[in-house]
């Protein structure tokens, strides 16, 4: 088995290598996927991997999932009438996911990330990271955010993916949701 140190470092050769010739509508979306077990660990090597990135060059910036999601829910307009029902109703968990994945997956989430990729296109230097992808569960996925991104992506994005691989393009989320085959990108590791 692999370590993430051994997995990062063959994800880095990809992306300096790009993918092979002959691949219609490449877009360089890497995702470096890692055992659930191990999401501790990926949060504590990342500033070693962003300092190693800017050492060999890359402007890097980091788009948090988790990050992204607190911001849409704090702005949602809905709030305060979550927050009443859930005071009314603390248990009622299956409602409340509901509401808050309606809130993610309206769009919201896919426009931020969106919006970032754009914003980076102009400069060949730039590289995304994608981290803390567990904060979607149990509201989504992140294959069918990158399926409807498809041709934005003009600069490495690498999406760090708790979960397993099945095949050469099959992830299973979290380890547990269903394999998913439908991602159009370089997997590394899992």
């Amino acid at each position: 088995m692999s370590s993430l140190k051994d997995d990062f470092n063959e994800l880095l050769e990809r992306i300096k290598v790009g993918r092979e010739f002959g691949h219609a509508s490449f877009e360089p979306i890497y995702y470096l996927v890692f055992p659930p077990s191990q999401i501790l660990d990926v949060k504590r090597q990342m500033l070693a991997w962003e300092s190693k990135l800017k050492n060999e060059g890359w402007k890097v910036h980091k788009f948090s999932i988790a990050a992204e999601i607190e911001k849409i829910l704090q702005a949602a307009p809905l709030r305060k009438i979550w927050l009443a029902a859930d005071s009314k109703s603390p248990l009622q968990w299956e409602k409340t996911n509901r509401s808050l994945a309606n809130a993610i997956s309206n769009g919201a989430l896919q426009e931020r990330l969106e919006n970032v990729l754009k914003e980076l296109q102009d400069d060949s230097h730039n590289i995304l990271l994608v981290t803390d992808l567990e904060a979607l569960h149990p509201y989504m996925r992140i294959g069918s955010i990158e399926s409807q991104l498809q041709g934005n992506f003009s600069n490495p994005t690498i999406f760090f993916y708790p979960g397993t691989r099945t095949g050469k393009t099959r992830l299973k989320f979290l380890g547990f949701y269903p394999e998913d085959g439908n991602y159009r990108s370089v997997h590394v590791g899992g």
